[in-house]
């Protein structure tokens, strides 16, 4: 019987051979080159200065193919500042926030966080937290699980991660649910647990894309306030977009005010201002018409010749002082007047010095509790008017008011920006 040759070792280097390759991991330059293979490898950003948080947009534009979605926004927001980015749907506002993440890049134009531009900086280098409309909670996690999640990828000390878990925790009022799962808490409960997400990390800047649409209003009203004291508590750089001017106006420190891309608009960016800035001088009709619950009553009215009384539909109207320099160049043209329904009332209510008369038959009347908003026609004019609640008016009924002049706004009918005065 012949014996069966031996099978020769395999070497070191045929072992090698024969497995697969390791796999390299993916870094920051690989998704560089991937961008743009011919251009030069910039150097790995460093991280960000987390003592300077102030963001400013140079002529930003975002398309979509042919569809322009921000065109030239220039804006900068100070450090420690709660600015709130507010519009009607499409204004760009959650386009330009997720720009900030990084969530989305630049089409045109220079994006800056603290003292470096971060255009081509991957999200997770910018030091910044987001927190969603849709919460984004994992759901086979308990509270502490979901609020630690994002510390435990970032692989740090699992005795950090418990100090920093009961700190959010005890800010937002979440300690007794910290054992829970999503589905066991309430709207506003789940809120708080993506709040105490964001603010674990301790970032140089919050972002909030329209945390409050999904709450009913008592919770809004109540994380509203939360939000509030925990930027003034944390003094963290914090941008908030929403569609809900009440929203803006109550919590920010100023307000961009937003409006969708036309034709004629160069840019979305319409105004930018603290709340009362916004509210008692409005700079284009858009603002004036978006600040304030109800709308801005907006009416065609003629100069007369020495720029000293204007002629609407239904009613004529003393010019106060302030406005007839800037109206003496219009004399016998069309201006558009502007008067917000607070500004129209009961002369026996309110101590109004300069006032004028209008009336018309109600078409509307919208009983509050604390007040009743009356919509009258008044010549070719609809007039919205606030009222007590003492006396509720009747549909079709005949109303007689006064309009408080020194609160009058005016705007030139073609350009739609206001006047002089």
């Amino acid at each position: 019987s012949t014996t069966r040759a031996p099978r020769p070792r395999s070497t070191a280097a045929n072992s090698r051979s024969s497995s697969p390759p390791a796999r390299r991991a993916y870094t920051w330059h690989d998704e560089q080159r991937q961008r743009d293979p011919q251009a030069p490898l910039p150097s790995k950003p460093e991280p960000a200065n987390s003592s300077i948080a102030r963001i400013e947009f140079k002529g930003i534009a975002k398309r979509f193919g042919d569809v322009s979605v921000i065109e030239q926004l220039d804006l900068e927001i100070h450090d420690n500042e709660f600015m709130v980015l507010v519009g009607p749907s499409g204004c760009g506002k959650s386009t330009a926030l997720r720009m900030i993440a990084g969530l989305e890049e630049p089409s045109e134009g220079t994006l800056v966080i603290g003292d470096r531009v971060v255009n081509d900086v991957h999200p997770k280098d910018r030091d910044v937290a987001m927190v969603f409309q849709s919460y984004a909670l994992y759901p086979h996690m308990t509270v502490r699980e979901n609020i630690a999640f994002g510390l435990r990828i970032r692989k740090m000390p699992e005795a950090e991660i418990d100090k920093l878990v009961d700190e959010a925790a005890g800010i937002l009022g979440l300690k007794p649910l910290l054992d829970r799962k999503p589905k066991a808490l309430s709207g506003g409960q789940r809120q708080r647990v993506a709040l105490g997400r964001a603010i674990v990390r301790k970032p140089s800047v919050f972002l909030f894309d329209e945390p409050l649409s999904n709450l009913d209003a008592e919770l809004r009203v109540q994380m509203r306030a939360e939000i509030s004291k925990l930027q003034h508590r944390l003094k963290t750089t914090t941008v908030y977009v929403t569609h809900d001017q009440v929203e803006a106006m109550t919590l920010g420190h100023r307000i961009a005010v937003l409006a969708p891309m036309g034709k004629e608009r160069k840019t979305n960016l319409k105004q930018v201002g603290t709340p009362l800035e916004l509210y008692d001088k409005p700079q284009n009709v858009f603002v004036a018409k978006f600040i304030g619950t109800p709308n801005m009553n907006m009416m065609k009215a003629t100069v007369n010749a020495d720029a000293t009384v204007l002629q609407a539909g239904g009613f004529a109207t003393p010019v106060p002082q302030n406005w007839r320099e800037g109206l003496r160049p219009l004399a016998g043209r069309d201006v558009l007047l502007g008067v917000r329904p607070e500004h129209v009332g009961d002369a026996g209510a309110h101590n109004w010095t300069s006032t004028a008369p209008l009336g018309g038959t109600i078409e509307i009347v919208e009983t509050i509790g604390h007040e009743v908003i009356v919509h009258f026609r008044c010549g070719e004019d609809i007039v919205i008017a606030k009222l007590g609640a003492h006396r509720i008016p009747r549909f079709g009924e005949q109303i007689s008011l006064v309009m408080n002049c020194d609160a009058m706004h005016l705007f030139d009918p073609q350009t739609e920006q206001r006047l002089p005065g």
